[in-house]
């Protein structure tokens, strides 16, 4: 070779080096430019150190319950001591065969996967590691569009996920993050979902079970393809026997081993409409503590005791079913009324009287009118807790909720609040009135001639008379002679009443519409030394780690002086023992000092009973949601609200083991003998018993009608 060509080949070996060292210029700032542009948007390493998934906000009882869980994506992390080695084996197996030793990406596989793919002309096999999988997930959560685009910056964001945490470390996000079907993410939802299990308590092949739903959430569900299922499970564990996580013995043990996973049929939620009521308030709570109540992963303490609601809905259900009987055996024999609540043309009253026989599915343009609903809302008087709650019948049926939404007349229920202004402004519960007919005017302006329920009339009567029998001439004349239709509003308002009321007569009966949970917190100033505590259903929300968010106490308002209090809540005593209230104590069994009061509306649309003990104050609303519809002849509050309140009182005290004990009588009240029939004190001849007052309203008049006898006086003799 001569010079001349060995120069020339110097030359092209030069120019080859350079052309190279361009092209590795070039390609190395491409390569950057690139990168940089594509690491733009990447995930920052607060974020890639706080990964945030979604997790379940439950909401407990006050007894440590689960009432409710509430997510988008059902999902409980659990750290990596809680979960089983064999479901990171069988994760690895299946997903990620060299997890342990690649760097977030695996080139072989790449390599292998381009290659099978080309052959195939299809994507027969994936080249993601489990890094790359959960650099996925988090751009997911991120939210960004799926594109070419992002999956380079998902590579990207594996690579900082390997540099940043420790292999165990992007195991444990792996398993908790995962989609493993049924609503459930991660391995803690998913063992409660298909097993009712927790973590630590899931067995081999349950694991691999779980890990290998988790390419296919969809096929591989153990609840709608349970053979796919279990083949997909087996493939996990051979391929666990192949990488030495299992011997030859186990994989044959638990190959064989059939797949017990849960039915989707959840039961039925406990308080289904105090959980709904404490959602629909955490959702206003949202903005104010800026969180998410179904991303957060947060812990709700309510107020809710779940063997008071269990003694609640054993007691509601079983005699609204009683209630309904009444009610479909009056339709059954009156076709008229059933005509007059037809609203849809096509249905015929044999129709409907089919649907009342049970022999067909009431027809939903019909509930409102033909069947019985109704409430039960029970609250500590000191605190303002909710203790149970019942809003309807069924909440799947109708989820208005009857307890804190349904606007009725509460009848004779409303007529403590107006004797309560009464003894507040001064008078004596010997106070009488003459039990007469009289004329009231309605909010409409229309005159209205009251009777009694018995249409009894008499003569004067006392304050506690009144409330025994229900008198609603006494009431009438009550809000004319004495104090003003306002006056009694107002009371109304001071107790937290928020309802329309006309200053009207009528408002003495109870003719304005009350919210069931308002009128019985409004009960529980009573017991409570006249002291307004307002209802509660949520005593503190945690974060996931613990950590108090914010916790609730509730409002307390002065209304009444606690000798007013006591003195109302001693008038409703004699009506639970003597008066309308008192087969509580003869029919029910329930003898704990107690008291309480009926409420009847015109044509028995509505019944009520709300009474309270030193421990609970409790309502009661049975009704028609449609309140032209009676509920029968007859049946009062005694009779179709009542037995709940009572059986409900009775069998949670019992639960509760709470002893009977008086309500506390303040230093105020004083006992005072006064003559029975005129309400003075006595002379020496007067029939005598003893009531209480508040010190300074006591009678200090002696009775004349039954005066001394003179002994000295002419007496006219005649002789026979």
């Amino acid at each position: 070779m001569g010079r001349a060509d060995r120069h020339k080949k110097i030359l092209r070996w030069w120019v080859a080096l350079l052309y190279i060292l361009v092209i590795y210029v070039i390609g190395s700032f491409a390569t950057i430019s690139v990168l940089s542009y594509f690491s733009k948007d990447l995930p920052s390493i607060e974020q890639l150190q706080n990964i945030d998934p979604e997790l379940i906000t439950r909401i407990y009882s006050a007894d440590g319950e689960v009432l409710q869980e509430l997510y988008t994506q059902r999902r409980i992390y659990v750290t990596l001591d809680k979960i089983p080695p064999a479901m990171v084996d069988a994760v690895i197996a299946i997903e990620d065969s060299r997890f342990r030793s690649h760097w977030g990406l695996s080139l072989r596989d790449f390599t292998r996967a381009i290659v099978i793919n080309i052959v195939s002309l299809s994507k027969q096999q994936g080249a993601s590691t489990m890094t790359q999988q959960l650099a996925r997930i988090l751009w997911d959560s991120i939210g960004f569009d799926k594109t070419v685009s992002r999956k380079i910056k998902e590579l990207l964001t594996a690579l900082q996920i390997e540099r940043m945490y420790s292999k165990e470390e992007i195991a444990e996000m792996y398993i908790n993050s995962s989609w493993m079907g049924s609503g459930a993410y991660g391995i803690q939802a998913a063992a409660k979902r298909y097993f009712n299990k927790t973590s630590e308590e899931l067995t081999v092949d349950e694991c691999a079970l779980l890990a290998g739903i988790i390419q296919n959430a969809g096929r591989y569900s153990p609840i709608r393809h349970p053979q796919s299922a279990f083949q997909r499970r087996n493939r996990v564990l051979y391929r666990m026997t192949e990488l030495g996580y299992l011997s030859r013995e186990e994989y044959a043990l638990y190959r064989n081993a059939p797949i017990q996973v849960q039915r989707p049929d959840p039961p039925p939620a406990t308080a289904p409409y105090f959980v709904e009521y404490v959602r629909q308030w955490l959702q206003q709570e949202d903005d104010k503590l800026g969180i998410d109540i179904y991303r957060d992963g947060l812990s709700i303490y309510t107020t809710l005791n779940t063997k008071i609601q269990a003694a609640a809905d054993s007691s509601f259900q079983k005699h609204l079913k009683a209630q309904q009987d009444i009610l479909n055996k009056r339709l059954l024999s009156n076709p008229l009324e059933i005509q007059s609540i037809i609203t849809d043309s096509i249905l015929s009253v044999e129709k409907v009287q089919a649907m009342i026989r049970g022999e067909a599915p009431v027809d939903p343009s019909l509930r409102y009118s033909l069947l019985i609903q109704g409430s039960l809302i029970a609250i500590e008087p000191s605190t303002g807790r909710i203790l149970a709650m019942i809003g309807g019948r069924d909440f799947k049926e109708s989820e208005f909720n009857r307890a804190t939404q349904a606007k009725r007349q509460p009848g004779s229920v409303f007529k403590p609040i107006v004797y309560a202004t009464a003894i507040d402004n001064g008078f004596p519960v010997t106070t009488q009135l003459l039990n007469q007919p009289i004329v009231i005017y309605q909010g409409d302006g229309k005159r209205w001639v009251p009777h009694n329920f018995d249409y009894s009339t008499g003569g004067l009567t006392t304050f506690r008379e009144g409330i025994r029998r229900s008198l609603n001439l006494v009431a009438a004349r009550l809000v004319q002679e004495l104090i003003s239709p306002k006056s009694v509003v107002e009371t109304a308002r001071r107790m937290h009443l928020t309802t329309y009321m006309p200053a009207v007569d009528a408002i003495a009966l109870g003719t304005a519409v009350v919210i069931p949970i308002e009128i019985t917190s409004a009960y529980g100033i009573f017991c409570n030394h006249g002291v307004w505590v307002e209802p509660i259903a949520v005593t503190k929300i945690e974060d996931r780690y613990g950590n108090i968010i914010a916790s609730y106490s509730p409002k307390q308002e002065y209304v009444f002086s606690e000798e007013s209090a006591y003195l109302i809540t001693n008038i409703l005593e004699t009506n639970i023992n003597s008066g309308t209230g008192g087969s509580a104590r003869w029919k029910y069994g329930f003898q704990h000092v107690a008291a309480g009061k009926t409420g009847t509306t015109n044509d028995c649309s509505d019944a009520w009973f709300v009474g309270f003990t030193p421990y609970l104050a409790a309502g009661v609303y049975v009704g028609v949601d449609n309140p032209a519809v009676s509920l029968g002849t007859n049946q009062t509050g005694a009779k179709a609200a009542l037995p709940i309140w009572a059986r409900f009182m009775r069998d949670t005290h019992k639960s509760m083991n709470w002893k009977s004990k008086p309500f506390e009588r303040p230093e105020g009240i004083i006992e005072v003998e006064i003559c029975k029939e005129t309400k003075l004190l006595p002379s020496k001849y007067c029939p005598v018993e003893t009531e209480i007052f508040i010190k300074g309203t006591e009678p200090t008049e002696h009775c004349q009608i039954h005066a001394d006898i003179d002994e000295n006086r002419e007496i006219d003799r005649v002789i026979f």
